[in-house]
C-alpha cells in the first residue's frame, strides 16, 4: 500500500488510492438511478470513485439519481447521460476563474454544466480517453475549494 504524502499545497495529507472500493451507496431518493451504457463507462466511473474517495474525509451519496462526493460540502456530482446527453462526466465546484480557463482551453473535454454552471462549476468528460492526471487535479481543486472556509461579505460599519 502506498504511503500518504503531503499535498503539494501544504494542505492535509492525501490518502492512497483505495485498492478495493466500497459498494456504491443505496439510492434513498426518489429519482431513478442513472445508468452507464457500457463496460468502458463503468470503468471510468469506478476510476473517478477511486480518485474522489482517496481524498481525506470524503463521503459518497446518491442524490438526484447520481453519485455525489462531499467533504464539508458537495464538491462533485456524476453526470451519467444527464437528460440524454451523449457523455459521462463529473460536475465539479471549482475555484473562481478555473471554469472559464478550462472550457476555453479544451471545450471538447470541459463544459458549463446545467443547473450549476452559472455558479462556477465545470463539467469534465470522463468517457473516451480522459487524461486522468488532469481529472484528478481538477477533482482535487474542487475538493480544496469545498474545504475552504466560506467567505463572508463585508458589511459596512455604521
Amino acid at each position: 500500500m502506498k504511503r500518504a504524502r503531503p499535498a503539494a499545497s501544504g494542505g492535509p495529507a492525501r490518502r492512497s488510492t483505495p485498492k478495493t472500493l466500497p459498494p456504491k451507496p443505496p439510492n434513498t431518493g426518489t429519482h431513478p438511478l442513472k445508468r452507464t451504457r457500457s463496460a468502458a463507462e463503468d470503468r471510468a466511473v469506478e476510476r473517478l470513485r477511486r480518485v474522489c474517495l482517496a481524498l481525506p474525509g470524503v463521503t459518497e451519496k446518491i442524490a438526484w439519481g447520481e453519485l455525489t462526493w462531499r467533504s464539508k460540502k458537495m464538491f462533485a456530482q456524476m453526470d451519467t447521460h444527464h437528460h440524454g446527453a451523449p457523455h459521462v462526466a463529473v460536475w465539479l465546484a471549482v475555484p473562481p476563474g478555473l471554469q472559464e480557463a478550462l472550457v476555453d482551453e479544451d471545450p471538447e473535454r470541459f463544459f458549463h454544466p446545467p443547473y450549476v454552471g452559472h455558479k462556477g462549476w465545470v463539467g469534465v468528460r470522463i468517457d473516451g480517453r480522459p487524461d486522468w492526471k488532469i481529472v484528478a487535479g481538477v477533482v482535487r481543486d474542487a475538493y480544496d475549494h469545498a474545504q475552504a472556509p466560506a467567505r463572508r461579505s463585508a458589511k459596512p460599519s455604521r
